[in-house]
């Protein structure tokens, strides 16, 4: 079961370990922060999100490559004119993709959605397919109305796996807005908007670079923070010889 939220003072110290000690700060940044979806208009101050992106730029990557390269969009125009877009975009996806409207259409069409989830399985699972409904239904927005947007660039050069060195960039950054007070959310939906030529063209994102992810920030409408219940795991541990049966061990409950 979730904890309660630990005050600063009930906190242990960094750099040690002892059985059974509380959460230290760094642990209750991670076990509180939430995803935020309901941000504020007042925007962060400048020097508050260059300390968010100097958090991604220390992250660790393979070879110490550093496959990111960052934009940050906080004018009010250009960020009306990216969720229009976005929103005209799941539009015209859900035409040709939701096959619930009609039963003529899901009855001589399931077949072109099944084929389009089998090519496309990771954007188009149930999650993110459902969101997109709601978008272009008009029941959800992309970016949920944040001051700031910051674009992660992948370098597609990197070395060994840089998808992963972008997650770990930018979860960076997330820890570090919230440990400031601030909101944060992953949105990978940025996606919707390069299917317009304009935005690779207005933030000159030209080859080996490409944006599949970007965080919205700002400051979070309400308090939001407290620990989300998660599934639980069984994990596996090896801890005998090469002849020693592993044993399983429930984490979390």
């Amino acid at each position: 079961m979730p904890r309660r939220k630990m005050e600063m003072e009930d906190l242990s110290p960094l750099g040690k370990y002892k059985e059974g000690m509380e959460w230290n700060p760094v642990e209750k940044v991670i076990y509180e922060r939430r995803s935020i979806r309901s941000f504020k208009k007042e925007p962060l101050p400048d020097s508050m999100i260059r300390r968010i992106l100097e958090a991604g730029r220390f992250a660790p990557s393979a070879g110490n490559q550093q496959p990111w390269k960052f934009l940050v969009v906080n004018n009010p125009e250009i960020l009306a004119e990216m969720e229009q877009d976005a929103i005209r975009m799941a539009k015209k996806m859900m035409f040709f993709l939701d096959n619930s409207r009609s039963g003529f259409r899901k009855k001589y069409f399931s077949w072109y959605t099944k084929l389009m989830i089998r090519m496309l399985p990771n954007e188009l699972h149930p999650v993110p397919f459902s969101l997109l409904k709601l978008i272009a239904e008009g029941k959800a927005r992309v970016f949920h109305g944040a001051p700031t947007l910051v674009l992660l660039l992948q370098d597609k050069r990197g070395v060994s796996c840089p998808p992963l060195d972008m997650g770990i960039c930018g979860q960076h950054m997330v820890l570090t807005a919230h440990s400031m007070g601030a909101g944060s959310c992953w949105i990978g939906l940025v996606k919707l908007l390069f299917y317009y030529p304009k935005w690779k063209k207005l933030f000159d994102i030209k080859w080996p670079y490409e944006c599949n992810e970007c965080i919205a920030l700002g400051w979070p409408k309400g308090d939001f923070d407290g620990e989300v219940k998660r599934e639980m795991q069984l994990v596996t541990w090896y801890e005998g010889g090469m002849d020693s049966p592993p044993r399983i061990e429930r984490q979390g409950g």
